[in-house]
């Protein structure tokens, strides 16, 4: 019972704990001198934010997953985010996401009449829908696409109404567009658009408020060195830097029998787990060109993430939270335009949509004090191809100070002249840590990248070899990944057992 893993992402990680905690001899390699992936911080001296994800859904399933691999409560805390955010939209209009049921019904009757029953009959609906899809689809790899297609899924399926996007379906319960908007927006999470994501993914809107948002105290990346001293009580052989870096896996007559690490140096294995966006894995296959999955993936959307630590502080003036949406006059028009015209949208033109994280607002140790640390978040075009000549630099310069200016007149007043540290990353910047095509969030969620199209984690027929990642099923968002790893985990701690009866 040995396995390589190449790659210490998240999924990477949780897969090696849960794998060494069934006593297997486990080795994980990892490119870079730390471990976590996109699990990270952006710092300097003064200021510590997320680099990537800040919002926590699905509680249980992190914690469930996070125990079964040795990681106890008392490592981490959670915090509950409520509000859980707010949307702001460009003519004044303000509505707050909450927790609590009744709460958000009383919110929409503000809206429309309409809107608040809608709510009430969304939750209703999607509650018995989300407890089977969970069991149905997150719960279980598809090696063969007919493990996906039993009658019972298609009746599911059906019943979900998988041939609408995020977005229609939500239109199926609510009038207004911008409530709409708040319950298709979360496809974003996951980086698809709520038009090109089928509705199985209205799961997350309905998790918001089934779980509720939640907040890892120090941020989500304090939990990549709560898993890496796990690893090392484990007693998983870390290799990180040069000692980490893989060129190739080598194949022969069908499985795997070893690695060529950057360095040169050869390095004998017959069970590889790679952590890093599925699409790169084929040009590291030595020997298989043959079973390599051709299709040209679909990336997720991109992202343009701005870190800023600011000398000042704001008061709750029950508009600012720990999360806020700001959101342009039409977000589908505005998302669309930007995959379109692979560019932003230029001077005149409305500003897109853009989130801000202030965790200040449930973290006292989040800043100094008197001070303000935020995140800022711009959905981007992602023309990362090898000859693009796409100029990032001015691009994204010129529409980070409208950005900025929009956030200091409509929701952090002073913001811009009290800015004192400030870091951008662009799709450019994720393309050269091995993000596919400078995507965010590994390949889009789209129909077509879902469920049994998705690459599952034993994706070519190649003994030995397995993936865990964001691109492969069930998909992206920590929990999610968390749960893929886990699947893996499940399904080689059988195969292993097998191995050993016979």
């Amino acid at each position: 019972m040995k396995a390589t893993i190449v790659g210490g992402g998240l999924g990477g990680m949780v897969s090696a704990l849960l794998l060494a905690k069934a006593g297997a001899e486990i080795t994980l390699l990892e490119r870079k001198e730390e471990l976590g992936g996109r699990l990270a911080y952006e710092s300097n001296d003064r200021y510590r934010i997320d680099r990537g994800p800040t919002i926590v859904l699905l509680p249980e399933m992190l914690r469930s997953i996070l125990r079964e691999a040795g990681v106890g409560e008392d490592e981490y805390e959670l915090v509950r985010c409520d509000p859980m955010y707010r949307l702001h939209y460009p003519d004044g209009f303000m509505l707050t996401k909450w927790t609590d049921k009744e709460a958000m019904a009383q919110e929409l009757e503000k809206v429309a009449e309409a809107d608040k029953d809608g709510f009430l009959r969304y939750m209703n609906d999607m509650e018995p829908l989300f407890r089977e899809a969970k069991q149905a689809f997150l719960e279980r790899p598809f090696l063969r696409k007919r493990h996906f297609f039993t009658s019972r899924n298609v009746k599911l399926l059906a019943r979900l109404k998988v041939h609408l996007n995020v977005r229609q379906l939500a239109g199926r319960y609510y009038a207004n567009r911008r409530v709409i908007d708040a319950f298709s927006l979360q496809t974003l999470y996951v980086g698809g658009k709520p038009s090109g994501s089928p509705s199985l993914y209205s799961f997350i809107p309905y998790a918001e408020h089934a779980f509720g948002i939640w907040y890892v105290k120090g941020g989500y990346a304090s939990l990549a060195a709560v898993l890496e001293r796990a690893l090392r009580r484990a007693g998983v052989k870390v290799q990180t830097g040069v000692e980490g870096a893989v060129r190739q896996i080598v194949t022969e007559q069908g499985a795997v029998t070893g690695l060529v690490l950057e360095n040169g140096t050869r390095y004998s294995c017959d069970t590889v787990i790679y952590n890093g966006d599925f699409p790169h894995l084929g040009a590291m296959l030595q020997g298989s060109a043959s079973v390599v999955d051709k299709r040209d993936f679909k990336p997720s959307t991109g992202c343009v993430l701005v870190y800023v630590g600011v000398a000042r502080s704001w008061e709750d003036d029950g508009r600012r939270s720990a999360h806020q949406f700001m959101m342009p006059d039409h977000l589908p028009g505005s998302l669309e335009q930007i995959e379109a015209s692979r560019a932003f949208p230029g001077e005149g033109e409305p500003l897109p949509a853009y989130y801000i994280f202030n965790p200040g607002a449930l973290d006292e140790t989040a800043a100094p004090p008197g001070e303000t640390v935020l995140y800022v978040l711009i959905p981007a075009p992602i023309p990362v191809e090898p000859h693009s000549d796409y100029d990032w630099e001015r691009q994204t310069g010129a529409m980070i100070d409208r950005v900025l200016a929009d956030a200091d007149a409509r929701l952090f007043p002073g913001l811009v002249d009290s800015i004192v540290w400030k870091k951008v990353r662009t799709p450019q910047d994720g393309a050269k840590e091995g993000w596919y095509k400078g995507g965010s969030f590994g390949i889009a969620p789209t129909l077509t990248q879902s469920g049994a199209f998705r690459p599952q984690f034993s994706p070519y027929k190649i003994k030995g070899l397995y993936s865990v990642g964001a691109s492969i099923h069930p998909g992206g968002g920590v929990p999610i990944v968390m749960q893929g790893a886990k699947m893996l985990a499940d399904h080689l701690i059988e195969e292993w057992a097998t191995w050993t009866t016979t």
